[in-house]
C-alpha cells in the first residue's frame, strides 16, 4: 500500500496539489508512519450512558468530527468514525469518546462528505444495529455499506423529516472526492441544519470560511442554538485554509450564524496536516484572548466530554468533567 493512499486528506489528488502540496502530503504521510504502532490515548472515565434526561440539548464529543447530539428524545450522530485508523494508516491519537457498544440507537447519522476521516465504511459495520437512518450528500450513498438502516442522499436545501425531527442539507465550501475516486462526485459534500422542538443545531462537516454561507443559514433558520465548528487543520495555511476553518475563522462563522454556543471539533484526533499537537487549541485560546468570540459562548470539550447546552427548564450551559461523569 502506498502511504499516501491511506491518509484522510487524500481526497484531493496529489497531482492536482502542485509541488508544494505534494511535499506537504508527503510530510503528513511521514508523520502518520511515526504513529502507526502507537496505542491511542484512553479517555478517562468514559461515559457509558450518554442520554441526559435533564437535557433539551446536549452534545458529547466522540472525537474529530464525530459528535452525539441529543435534542430532547432524539439522538443525532455526526460523521461517525469509531475505527482505530482511517484510510488504513492514519491512526487515532485518542480513543473514541464513547465505546460503540455504549452508543444508544441513533435516530439519524449525518455524513458530511466522502473523505476518509468523515466517511468510514468500517464504522458502519461496527455500529450495526445502532443506526436507523443515514443521510449523505448527493453522490455518497454508494460509499455506505448495506445495513439495516436507510441511506438517503439529500441535495442542498432539501429537508428530511421523521417524527418531528427535521434535517436540512446546506451548502459548504469543501471537496467531495475520495482516493482513486477524486474525479467522481467532486461536489459530494454538505453541511446540515438540525431542528427539533424549537432547537436548531448547525454542523458543516468541513468547510472553508465564506461569510455568505453562514449568513445565509442564519437568515433562513434564525439564530443557532449550537454550532459544531471545525477549528483545523491549519498548517500549512496556504493549503489547508482553502477547505478548512482556522480557530479565528470558526469564531467568526459562529457569529455569522448568530450561534448561542459553539463547540470546537475536528482537532486532536488524527494527523491530517502539519499542525503540531495542541496547535489548534493554542490558536483558539489566542483568538479568545483577543476577544474574537464576541457574544458566542465557546464550550470547549475534551474527547469524551459532554455538555448540556439547554436544560429542560431553561438555557443552562453545563460541562461534565471526569469527576461528574456517570459510569
Amino acid at each position: 500500500m502506498k502511504l499516501h493512499s491511506a491518509l484522510p486528506v487524500i481526497a484531493l489528488s496529489v497531482a492536482s496539489m502542485g509541488t508544494a502540496g505534494a511535499c506537504t502530503f508527503g510530510a503528513i504521510a511521514v508523520r502518520n508512519v511515526g504513529t502507526f504502532f502507537r496505542t491511542p490515548d484512553e479517555v478517562e472515565n468514559p461515559i457509558a450512558d450518554p442520554v441526559r434526561p435533564e437535557a433539551k440539548l446536549a452534545v458529547l464529543w466522540v472525537g474529530h468530527a464525530t459528535a452525539l447530539v441529543q435534542i430532547g428524545d432524539k439522538l443525532i450522530l455526526t460523521d461517525p468514525v469509531f475505527t482505530s485508523t482511517v484510510g488504513g494508516l492514519s491512526r487515532r491519537l485518542v480513543a473514541p469518546g464513547i465505546a460503540p457498544e455504549h452508543l444508544p440507537r441513533v435516530d439519524v447519522a449525518l455524513v458530511s462528505h466522502r473523505h476518509f476521516d468523515h466517511l468510514s465504511p468500517a464504522t458502519f459495520r461496527l455500529l450495526r444495529g445502532k443506526l436507523t437512518n443515514v443521510l449523505v450528500p448527493v453522490g455518497a450513498a454508494a460509499d455506505i455499506p448495506k445495513g439495516s438502516y436507510r441511506v438517503e442522499e439529500v441535495p442542498y436545501w432539501r429537508q428530511w423529516r421523521k417524527n418531528g425531527l427535521i434535517v436540512t442539507a446546506v451548502p459548504v465550501d469543501h471537496d467531495g472526492g475520495r482516493f482513486l475516486d477524486s474525479g467522481s462526485h467532486p461536489q459530494a459534500f454538505t453541511g446540515y441544519v438540525i431542528q427539533y422542538q424549537g432547537i436548531t443545531v448547525y454542523f458543516p462537516g468541513d468547510t472553508a470560511y465564506r461569510e455568505s454561507l453562514f449568513a445565509d443559514v442564519a437568515r433562513r433558520f434564525g439564530p443557532i442554538d449550537l454550532a459544531l465548528l471545525p477549528i483545523g487543520p491549519i498548517a500549512p495555511p496556504e493549503i489547508m485554509l482553502k477547505h478548512h476553518l482556522n480557530p479565528g475563522q470558526a469564531l467568526q462563522a459562529a457569529n455569522d450564524l448568530h450561534a448561542a454556543v459553539m463547540v470546537p471539533i475536528h482537532f486532536a484526533t488524527f494527523i491530517n496536516s502539519l499542525d503540531a499537537r495542541g496547535d489548534c487549541e493554542a490558536a483558539l485560546e489566542e483568538a479568545l484572548r483577543r476577544g474574537q468570540a464576541g457574544p458566542v459562548k465557546v464550550e470547549k470539550l475534551q474527547i469524551g466530554g459532554q455538555a448540556v447546552i439547554v436544560a429542560t427548564g431553561g438555557r443552562i450551559p453545563l460541562s461534565l468533567d471526569a469527576s461528574q461523569r456517570r459510569q
